[in-house]
């Protein structure tokens, strides 16, 4: 199986239970949110140009497509086989997805851990859901 065809249904996520640790909290959100993703910085920083290279086109209405990966090796400087592993990282997390031959930027991250929070909030500390 080459990479770009690996299942793409999980991405571990490293959580801080500290308030000085929050993503938020940091000089660089986007940095710091993928550092908790990947191991090393390197392709942290690699991924937040991915995204960031998908934002703009979807912005400008040229969607960056999937076959042009020749392309986007040369620019992030990655080899094939480590762009896709980021790559299915992103869309394991729902940071961003395909659609007809298309990347775009995904709302499933945010609702997934907005989905843990309120399940957390609500069935295991019992607390109520407007209060979170």
């Amino acid at each position: 199986m080459k990479v770009k065809d690996a299942p793409k249904t999980a991405t571990s996520l490293i959580v801080r239970s500290t308030a000085t640790a929050r993503v938020s909290q940091s000089k660089n959100p986007m940095l710091e949110l993928m550092r908790r993703i990947f191991r090393k910085e390197e392709v942290a920083m690699k991924a937040i140009k991915f995204l960031n290279l998908v934002e703009e086109r979807q912005k400008m209405g040229k969607p960056l497509r999937v076959e042009e990966w020749e392309k986007i090796l040369e620019e992030l400087k990655m080899v094939r086989s480590s762009f896709y592993s980021m790559r299915n990282k992103l869309i394991g997390a729902g940071m961003i997805s395909i659609r007809d031959g298309e990347y775009t930027l995904s709302g499933a991250f945010s609702k997934d851990l907005v989905d843990m929070a309120r399940w957390w909030w609500v069935a295991v500390l019992g607390y109520d859901p407007e209060s979170l």
